[in-house]
């Protein structure tokens, strides 16, 4: 028998990191920021429907840099494709299969950050309040009902150089995907899929 002590394997980063958080709760992270989202944006178009769409003036609410502005948009965010008659179908079509695409991340993607998940439910929250009005807001214009956007928020950027309107759904979705490219490219591997390939790589000289 050999006099050579016992050694035991020492443990691994997986072994000693504590197991991810459950799905279900990066699920429930999503429900939350896309209700709170959602909710946000329609009370708030909504306002501005009965108090900014009669008015005469803007509401100033910082001089010179920040407004807020009744517009109707029947285009996408910030104004896109205003005014073309297939641009309604083509972003019903375009929110509807955004959606349908965050949910299968939320199924898939590593649950280990939480922020990933935040990040889809703002986009997710956000679609679904332009889709709504997408759906359900109507103006006459030249003897013609049309659908569109309720948007309300005014910028300036620079003296006289004003940023097209938008809304709360608008900024959700901003930031929703300011976040989640990040998310995707450093944190959307597993974990475990990450020590494999660290393992299956030969060993350095």
């Amino acid at each position: 028998m050999s006099d050579e002590p016992a050694t035991t394997p020492e443990p691994t980063a997986s072994s000693t990191e504590p197991p991810p958080p459950p799905r279900s709760g990066r699920a429930i992270a999503v429900g939350v920021a896309a209700a709170l989202s959602l909710g946000l944006d329609l009370w708030t178009k909504h306002w501005a429907w009965h108090n900014l769409h009669l008015a005469r003036d803007r509401v100033t609410v910082v001089e010179k840099f920040f407004y807020l502005d009744f517009s109707f948009n029947t285009g996408a965010a910030f104004g896109f494709l205003e005014g073309t008659g297939f641009a309604r179908p083509l972003f019903i079509v375009i929110t509807v299969l955004t959606v349908l695409y965050m949910l299968n991340m939320v199924r898939t993607l590593p649950t280990k950050r939480l922020y990933g998940f935040l990040a889809i439910g703002l986009i997710i929250g956000g679609a679904l309040g332009n889709l709504h009005d997408r759906f359900f807001r109507t103006l006459m214009r030249g003897g013609e009902e049309v659908y569109g956007v309720v948007d309300f928020i005014l910028v300036y950027y620079l003296p006289g150089k004003r940023w097209p309107t938008f809304n709360i759904a608008d900024v959700a979705l901003v930031v929703g995907v300011a976040l989640l490219f990040p998310f995707l490219l450093i944190h959307a591997q597993d974990p475990e899929q990450e020590a494999q390939q660290d393992d299956a790589e030969p060993a350095k000289s």
